[in-house]
């Protein structure tokens, strides 16, 4: 049963949501095509991009994403508490730059390119003295549905522009919507997302999964273990990293300290993203060793074999390891709806009819 996106999740609520949105037809429009023999890898850098742009404008974090030839994952966790603190004028601002109405050209990379016009007072006062509007602009903030909207318009109308065509359907239908209820389930989505290229035979490695998150975050970390083995000083170590732009900068950080970190919304400091809030109880080393193990024994003819000794981040989160690989590996098929432990999917209910989510579709 496939229910509407208002029945699985609200924009005034945070909420943590797995979307995937695939081709027309299942054609490889985003990679190696059989069928016209070309190569589209290069929408994939599009498609990322825009995850950027996106993560830096919208109040939503970016959790993890990974880009396959015909379709792409997403974790998204909507902040309407982040939004709330922004001025008027901060929200007439980021919904210009998002859909501007005038653009003006600047080069590129040696390329001619259309960016958004410098918005005026008069611009952004058409939105911040009409109350309606500026409350309808500051929902659609906090909203996965017009991420989704603007992400896929954008890349359909690059795709068929290229292909000379003015118009045609670029993705097979509307995205595919998952609630994700609880930290087991959210740890094994973000697993699930950003082993695809692997278990799609793409890549045999973590740092060799082009246009994923945890690309991007391997290379951080290495950069970040680098540069502390050859700083003297903590402090000075410190001071660099929180100035140096890190690849993964868009990306929600891993590691929520529910201890130690500071209460609150926690807006961005480096304004590449929508906040410095973590998603996971567990280092990001933690995260990176897991997907690690898991690469090892969910793929066929990989080295490796199941551990003797069930690694310790799963004790700590009490998940039984054989149980939750098999989750991570056919996390598309358990889940249509929402995603938890059993008790959670039973206690959850749609926003709107109140029905209850399943479980399965197999």
């Amino acid at each position: 049963m496939r229910l509407s996106r208002a029945e699985i999740f609200d924009p005034a609520e945070i909420v943590a949501v797995h979307v995937m949105a695939r081709t027309v037809r299942r054609c490889y429009l985003l990679g190696d095509d059989p069928v016209s023999g070309k190569n589209f890898d290069h929408r994939k850098g599009w498609i990322e991009d825009k995850l950027r742009k996106l993560a830096f404008q919208f109040g939503i974090d970016l959790l993890a994403f990974s880009c396959l030839s015909n379709h792409f994952h997403l974790v998204l966790r909507s902040r309407p508490d982040v939004v709330q603190a922004w001025d008027d004028t901060e929200v007439a601002r980021r919904w210009w730059t998002l859909c501007p109405k005038r653009k003006v050209q600047r080069e590129l990379d040696g390329e001619l390119v259309w960016i958004p016009a410098e918005p005026n007072e008069f611009d952004l006062n058409l939105i911040r003295n009409d109350p309606v509007k500026l409350a309808s602009i500051r929902r659609r903030l906090s909203d996965i549905s017009w991420w989704m909207r603007l992400l896929c318009q954008y890349i359909a109308l690059r795709a068929n522009g290229e292909e000379g065509e003015g118009l045609g359907r670029f993705w097979q239908s509307r995205f595919k919507a998952v609630r994700i209820l609880d930290e087991e389930a959210l740890l094994a989505c973000a697993a699930y997302v950003d082993l695809n290229p692997i278990r799609a035979a793409l890549a045999e490695t973590l740092e060799t999964s082009d246009f994923t998150s945890v690309q991007r975050r391997m290379a951080s970390f290495a950069e970040n273990v680098k540069e502390i083995a050859n700083m003297e000083k903590v402090g000075a170590a410190s001071e660099s990293r929180d100035s140096r732009p890190r690849t993964d900068e868009f990306l929600s950080p891993v590691e929520i300290d529910e201890r130690n970190d500071p209460i609150g919304s926690r807006p961005s400091r480096n304004h590449k993203r929508c906040s410095d809030k973590g998603f996971l109880a567990m280092a990001e080393a933690d995260y990176l060793s897991i997907l690690d193990w898991l690469a090892r024994n969910i793929v066929a003819g990989k080295r490796g074999s199941t551990p003797e000794e069930t690694p310790l981040i799963f004790d700590r989160l009490g998940i039984d390891s054989v149980a939750w690989s098999l989750m991570v590996k056919n996390f598309g098929r358990f889940f249509q709806n929402a995603a938890g432990k059993p008790a959670s999917i039973a206690q959850a209910r749609s926003l709107k009819t109140y029905r209850k989510f399943y479980c399965s579709r197999v």
